[in-house]
């Protein structure tokens, strides 16, 4: 047999056995993993992020990092630059909401250099 139709036919063959395994494992009953993607997620004047936040909380006032520090955004709270929170979110765009004093809610991250890093995943404007 030729070498190039032996190839051909072990390669199609692996495509398709591939394609039917994934068929009858996507087909199955799997469990469902509880994430920030399967969460319901709320916006409003006051509130946006998941609606119901199980993590980290913290109090302060909003502001964006100098591009020299780690996240994007910082929480600048009482008691001085160690009480600090620097920040990203995978779901909030924290930009909107510069200058604000706010409640946030997020999964603390361990990040060298900083003593909190948080994935915020909720805010609540406090005025």
């Amino acid at each position: 047999m030729n070498t190039k139709l032996l190839l051909v036919i072990s390669v199609t063959s692996i495509v398709l056995l591939g394609s039917g395994l994934g068929l009858l494992i996507s087909r199955k009953n799997l469990p469902k993993v509880e994430g920030i993607a399967t969460q319901q997620l709320i916006k409003t004047n006051k509130q946006a992020g998941v609606k119901d936040c199980k993590g980290d909380q913290a109090t302060g006032t909003l502001e964006k990092t100098s591009g020299k520090e780690q996240g994007t955004h910082k929480l600048i709270r009482d008691g001085g630059p160690s009480q600090t929170i620097y920040m990203v979110s995978s779901v909030i765009d924290l930009e909107e909401y510069v200058g604000k004093k706010m409640d946030i809610c997020g999964d603390t991250q361990k990040l060298q250099g900083v003593s909190w890093f948080m994935d915020v995943t909720q805010i609540k404007i406090v005025e």
